[in-house]
């Protein structure tokens, strides 16, 4: 019974991070391909070290004693890994974004300097509508 939750764990981990090479292909700009590239690359780790938690658990609990070893090291590397993800995607699209790259068919900027006054019509469009 735990080889079938070890294999559906590996197999959720592989298909997030293949979704993931999917996106970083076929996303047409920095920011969807960072998007694809963190959050399914993070979501897939999670199922990968959680399959090998569960296994060095399960050997553990049968009497190997090295594979608490291994893992306490997936626990380890996950945290690592749910920590820099993120970080690491935040400061590549703030970097982007500082630069001037733009996204693609992006409708409104609302970061972009200089445009209080059509976020300000944006607004009064919106207080319109709901009444």
């Amino acid at each position: 019974m735990i080889e079938w939750i070890i294999y559906i764990f590996l197999g959720i981990g592989l298909f997030f991070n293949l979704l993931a090479s999917l996106g970083l292909l076929r996303f047409p700009d920095v920011y969807t391909r960072l998007h694809a590239g963190t959050k399914c690359t993070t979501f897939g780790a999670i199922f990968l070290a959680g399959a090998v938690i569960i296994y060095g658990a399960w050997r553990w609990y049968d009497g190997d004693t090295a594979m608490v070893n291994m893992a306490i090291h997936a626990a380890i590397a996950l945290v690592a890994i749910l920590v820099t993800n993120p970080t690491g995607a935040h400061a590549i699209a703030r970097a982007a974004h500082r630069s001037g790259v733009k996204p693609s068919r992006a409708l409104v900027d609302d970061l972009a300097p200089g445009e209080e006054a059509a976020e300000a019509d944006m607004a009064d469009v919106e207080v319109d509508d709901v009444e």
